[in-house]
């Protein structure tokens, strides 16, 4: 099961109780008091794990408690401090607080970790409380309380390209051609659930990460289809790719109208990112209607059919790339960065399609 947001309370260690105790040997009279401190209790961390995917696990665990610390003992032994408690947790996991919603962590990188909560301090044993007037003290500290918070993780999966588009137009099935990711595909709409990610590799040595959403119909923001549940796993994505289906019975222009609405109803920012589009499925439509709706629609973005060719798009269709730069990403963000028709089921400008995304997303990164 995928599971991307669990409410959880966490607690440190509560520390040990402080021992009384007074010495007792043999030829030593009048053995003072040596009652040992209790032991720290255990504290909370967090650690960022890229084994870990999902939240699932959190399910069942609503109180996590990391160890109390140990009593003191005899001959001022203090006690043994309480294990800490690590909390693994995936990339892209926000921890806020359930009150407030103030995020309190942001765990991003493999290995990162991070202290929240502290465990209390052992109480101190009846040594600490001789004095001149007091002997033989009989009172030892108890431990101190630990920390307690209750808390809301949320996992936002972390992707260079975020895939957007209504249900079943192809998104998974290009997810699956070009990366190593395996989702469900089938004829239907709303075949993908859950997020999926996928890494395409370019050469032996790059690669970017893409993330496949179910689809988005419109109303997704106000929490009609899916699509709305799961928006928040492209909200650190820089660049989304808008998929178009050329075989839908919506209009082409009708659906990426409709789609960077959405987009843009959800997350101002999401909606302002640098985007590209993908038509898809032109194994189905005849050669000479593919060029007639790809022109139609390039000419209603305002857009000219490019003529370079850097990434061996097939030239029998219609394909825009932009070539004039910019001094921030290299491109003009208010206009697709570009249009192609693909196939991803004939490998159709898949290639370039490759390619030209690596090379926005590597604008990206500057």
């Amino acid at each position: 099961m995928f599971t991307d947001s669990v409410e959880l309370t966490v607690s440190s260690g509560k520390g040990g109780q402080g021992c009384v105790a007074f010495r007792r040997e043999k030829f030593v009279l009048n053995g003072g008091p040596n009652g040992g401190d209790g032991g720290k209790g255990g504290d909370i961390y967090f650690r960022c794990d890229n084994n870990t995917h999902t939240l699932s696990h959190f399910q069942r665990r609503m109180h996590i408690k990391a160890d109390g610390g140990k009593p003191g003992e005899g001959s001022r032994m203090t006690g043994k401090s309480g294990d800490k408690k690590v909390i693994i947790v995936p990339p892209g996991t926000q921890i806020l607080d359930q009150e407030t919603g103030e995020v309190l962590f942001d765990m991003l990188v493999d290995g990162q970790e991070e202290k929240f909560l502290q465990g209390g301090k052992g109480g101190l044993g009846n040594y600490h409380f001789r004095s001149p007037t007091n002997q033989r003290p009989t009172y030892a500290q108890p431990g101190e309380k630990g920390e307690t918070r209750r808390i809301k993780l949320d996992l936002k999966l972390i992707a260079d390209i975020g895939l957007v588009g209504f249900p079943n137009v192809g998104k998974s099935t290009l997810i699956s051609t070009v990366s190593n990711a395996t989702p469900e595909i089938a004829n239907y709409e709303f075949t993908t659930l859950t997020p999926k990610l996928g890494q395409v590799n370019i050469g032996d040595y790059e690669s970017f990460v893409m993330a496949d959403i179910p689809g988005i119909i419109g109303g997704a923001h106000e929490g009609k289809g899916l699509g709305i549940q799961f928006l928040r796993h492209i909200e650190r994505t820089k660049i989304l790719l808008y998929m178009v289906d050329l075989g839908n019975y919506r209009d082409l222009k009708e659906q990426i109208d409709t789609l960077k609405e959405e987009i843009s109803a959800f997350s101002e920012t999401l909606g302002n990112s640098s985007y590209a589009i993908a038509l898809t499925r032109v194994d189905i439509i005849p050669p000479q209607e593919v060029e007639e709706l790809v022109s139609s629609f390039l000419e209603m973005l305002g857009l000219e059919q490019s003529k370079k060719n850097e990434f061996n798009f097939d030239e029998t269709m219609p394909f825009y790339v932009q070539e004039h730069a910019d001094e921030t990403l290299g491109f003009d963000r208010e206009k697709p960065y570009l249009v192609a028709p693909i196939s991803s089921a004939t490998f159709k400008n898949i290639e370039p399609l490759k390619y030209s995304l690596f090379n926005l997303v590597q604008a990206g990164r500057k």
